[in-house]
């Protein structure tokens, strides 16, 4: 009997080591996308990523965010360089693609198969993922917005991978939280996305740390 309380009590004494164990973890997170991951416009720490981490450090959360954004760039464009930013060692990735697309008219299936063959190849490699999602403009017409939107639900729920349904939700198209091109976020514009998608991207933590 006693044996047993004390294997009991060992078998307690190690999960308790394991679980402080995964929350002290410290993790490398790539943040893959366009202008509005790579901080268009804005003074380095009021970019998304670096606001992103300042919340996350004032929650004691031993995360590093790795900002590869690239302005100007399209899906096409981080499918064709994605694999070699890969060859570092990460253990999540967020993607945030296709705004640039839209903005271009580029065929949305084009943007489909771009971020699939991508989330494809992370699966393949069994990395954990996040998916952000974008929205076409209105001028685009119906037709070309609809098949746009649907894009990112669609390949969240194929591959199973964690979604933030729009990036720029509560500030797209608002003056006082947008640079004067109305399309980049400004200092403010870019505080409320962040507090908008924190809870998402604690969720995908957890999934990384589990």
């Amino acid at each position: 009997m006693k044996y047993i309380i004390k294997l009991n009590f060992t078998i307690f004494f190690f999960l308790l080591i394991l679980m402080q164990t995964s929350y002290s973890k410290s993790v490398r997170i790539l943040i893959l996308g366009d202008s509005l991951i790579a901080g268009y416009g804005l003074l380095k720490e009021n970019g998304f990523v670096n606001q992103l981490q300042k919340k996350l450090d004032k929650s004691n959360l031993k995360i590093n965010l790795i900002n590869s954004g690239v302005s100007g760039e399209t899906s096409t464009g981080l499918y064709n360089r994605f694999k070699w930013v890969l060859e570092e060692k990460f253990d999540g990735v967020v993607i945030s693609s296709g705004a640039n697309d839209a903005l271009r008219g580029i065929e949305p299936k084009i943007t489909f198969k771009n971020l699939e063959n991508i989330l494809i190849y992370l699966k393949k490699i069994k990395m954990p993922t996040m998916l952000i999602g974008m929205k076409a403009p209105n001028n685009l017409g119906s037709s070309y917005v609809n098949e746009f939107n649907k894009i990112y639900k669609e390949l969240a729920q194929k591959y199973q991978t964690n979604l933030y349904p729009f990036f720029l939700k509560d500030v797209v198209l608002n003056p006082n939280l947008n640079q004067s091109d109305m399309i980049h976020p400004n200092k403010i514009g870019v505080k409320k996305i962040v507090e908008n998608i924190y809870p998402e991207f604690l969720i995908f933590y957890k999934k990384i740390l589990y």
